[in-house]
């Protein structure tokens, strides 16, 4: 069970600043960004405490602006990294001793975690002399029977006596200063959760298309812009992999009956009970991805059968598309090619942005058309890209079925397939060849829909593979 979140107010010296992407309308008295996109409108005493982009908390009145903004994704703070004093570090481990020698040594370099205490927790390995010798200087908690990674930190947590816990698995090497990065955050009281940049393992010696794919492209690599981390958002969760956590706020910590998927589930347990949850990609953890084609395709099958069961504990939070009807109904009647259909497409289009702009007006009556016509646009060819990826991702057998039977439905999946790949491959287009990148990005999807489709037969529910309405644009936020 998670614990709730406390109701603790932002410290007086926080400086939060507005997000580049945040639209200002009205001469700044509506904001408009986040992810999901809304809306919020500013009276002028809260127009008052910004100052340009930024907001630094004095009192009650400045920190409950500063809540909401970063709660809504329209700000970040602005955060020093701090060396944290009382942490414990959490590593589970099950036979791979190599890599957990190599994360020690990183660790005991490192000036701000060369004096934490460590805790290994060896999940049943066949040759637990091994793991000791490699956890040298650490103590080491011995499980019998392995468990998995949720139950492996779990153990560690429980043993931890330290009011925040850094959880690190074995195959990580994080940068120094990492953690500074990382505990800076925890000024915020509601903070649960921070998690660094995962990246490639420099030196590693890999070489192959997978490899620079990964580099490139991995799964557990969230990006290089921070972020608020919330269900449906831009970033909906982040891997467990690197975690700096409250022990207060994981309650009985991650489920342990999830193989698979024990990350996100905690993630949005925790940002259910109010806590927050942030991504900080300044601070840097490298990890040694899996190269060889077969153990990279599993990988991916392994994260794809995670959506069955997330979909049970989460219902809609695990949908593949998030679509407006109106994008829906526009998308549908344009596909049908007709001069009728694409007739009727706009009059859908029209009638989203009339809404639309009726519901953001100003107070005075006006009605920004021109923007709410190109927000509906922008949503509808977003909505367009995610349909377009879930046909050669999430549900691809449903592709290939179709294309069995209907020579227009084969050439538009291989149009689908060739324009997801490129758009993918082009901001990459001077680090990796077009055929290398294309490669890894088809292969990827068919071992992630593969393990989607097989973890839905298991559970038997396609509540996974369903769409969800996304949440409307909010007038007032």
């Amino acid at each position: 069970m998670t614990v709730p979140a406390p109701s603790g107010t932002l410290p007086p010296g926080l400086v939060v600043a507005l997000d580049p992407a945040v639209q200002r309308r009205e001469d700044g008295a509506v904001l408009v960004g986040g992810s999901p996109l809304r809306q919020l409108r500013l009276s002028a005493a809260a127009r008052a405490m910004l100052d340009g982009d930024r907001l630094t908390v004095t009192d009650a009145r400045t920190a409950g602006l500063a809540g909401r903004l970063l709660d809504t994704g329209l700000a970040h703070p602005q955060v020093e990294p701090v060396r944290p004093a009382e942490v414990t570090v959490v590593v589970p481990a099950k036979d791979r001793t190599e890599g957990l020698a190599r994360l020690l040594a990183a660790l005991r370099t490192d000036p701000g975690t060369a004096d934490l205490p460590v805790l290994v927790v060896d999940d049943g390995s066949t040759d637990p002399a091994a793991v000791a010798a490699a956890a040298a200087g650490a103590r080491v908690l011995r499980r019998e029977r392995s468990g998995g990674p949720a139950a492996a930190r779990n153990t560690g947590l429980r043993a931890a006596d330290t009011p925040l816990v850094a959880f690190l698995d074995s195959d990580v090497v994080p940068e120094p200063g990492w953690l500074d990065r990382l505990a800076g955050h925890l000024v915020d009281p509601r903070l649960a959760l921070v998690a660094p940049r995962i990246t490639a393992l420099p030196g590693s010696g890999a070489s192959g298309w997978v490899a620079r794919y990964e580099a490139l492209s991995s799964a557990l690599d969230m990006g290089d812009r921070c972020a608020l981390v919330h269900p449906r958002s831009a970033l909906p969760y982040v891997p467990s992999a690197a975690l700096l956590a409250r022990r207060v706020a994981l309650g009985a910590g991650f489920d342990e009956s999830l193989q698979v998927g024990e990350d996100v589930d905690l993630v949005w347990r925790t940002i259910g009970a109010g806590w927050r949850v942030r991504y900080e990609p300044a601070a840097r953890v490298a990890h040694e991805h899996r190269v060889q084609p077969r153990e990279f395709l599993a990988r991916r099958a392994f994260y794809g059968s995670s959506a069955a069961q997330l979909a049970q504990r989460h219902g809609a939070l695990v949908s593949p598309v998030v679509i407006s009807p109106w994008s829906a109904a526009a998308l549908a009647l344009a596909g049908t090619g007709r001069p009728l259909g694409l007739l009727g497409a706009g009059a859908v289009l029209g009638e989203a942005t009339r809404r639309l702009a009726a519901r953001v007006a100003a107070p005075d009556g006006a009605r920004p058309w021109r923007w709410s016509a190109g927000l509906v646009l922008r949503g509808t060819a977003g909505a367009a890209r995610m349909l377009a990826r879930t046909v050669t991702r999430h549900h691809w057998p449903l592709a290939l079925a179709a294309g069995l039977v209907s020579r227009r439905a084969r050439r538009g999946v291989l149009a689908v397939a060739v324009a997801d790949a490129v758009l993918a491959w082009w901001p990459h287009r001077s680090e990796v060849d077009l055929p290398a990148f294309a490669a890894g990005r088809r292969l990827e999807d068919l071992a992630y829909g593969a393990g989607l489709w097989s973890g839905a037969l298991r559970a038997g529910s396609v509540r996974a593979l369903l769409p969800a309405a996304p949440e409307p644009v909010s007038p007032q936020a």
